[in-house]
């Protein structure tokens, strides 16, 4: 198998998988995945995560978990297969990203460097530009939930609104909300209702 296959195998269970979860953690110790680019999902079980936020651990866990959801919900998307990809290269970033900061686990702008970083994976296999630009916005403004609601100052809505579908973006952001342990369901669909109003 090249990278080439392995990325349309992956592709394939993303789509059609009830549970894609279980065909990526086979394919966690492939030697593909320590090659570029796909060593870029393979370091996502190195970065580790703040236990009160993320207590399913690393971001290889909690990203499979948002896989996961996200197959659930695939069919309300206007293109599942951006929104799936999305949903599996959204915390691309935070390797590179992710620091200690006071003690605490923070990665500060992973959202953005993983929208580069998500261009430079998807490159590699298509030269599809709308596909991959739809999937780089979905994860460059997949944290906006998060800011619109709390009413921070990195919330960008004219920019995201321009560059993206607010309604793709709150079904990824459920999905990263949700996939987590011990996520509150009705908590994060009031979150979702706040931020489209």
């Amino acid at each position: 198998m090249n990278s080439k296959e392995l990325y349309n195998d992956i592709n394939h269970h993303l789509l059609n998988d009830k549970k894609p979860s279980v065909y990526l953690n086979s394919i966690y110790n492939n030697s593909l995945l320590k090659a570029h680019p796909f060593n870029m999902l393979y370091n996502l079980k190195k970065a580790e995560q703040s236990p009160v936020h993320h207590p399913e651990g690393n971001v290889w866990n909690h990203t499979v978990m948002v896989v996961d959801q996200a197959a659930k919900i695939k069919d309300k998307s206007k293109n599942p297969s951006v929104f799936m990809w999305a949903a599996l290269l959204h915390d691309i970033g935070k390797p590179s990203t992710s620091k200690i900061r006071k003690g605490k686990i923070t990665s500060y702008n992973h959202d953005s460097v993983g929208s580069t970083l998500a261009r430079e994976f998807l490159s590699f296999f298509t030269d599809d530009q709308e596909f991959i630009n739809e999937v780089v916005q979905l994860v460059r403004y997949h944290m906006q939930i998060l800011f619109v609601v709390k009413n921070m100052p990195f919330a960008d809505i004219d920019d995201m609104k321009k560059n993206t579908d607010i309604y793709e973006i709150a079904l990824l952001g459920f999905c990263d909300r949700m996939g987590r342990t011990n996520s509150d369901l009705k908590a994060e669909e009031g979150n979702i209702r706040v931020f489209l109003n």
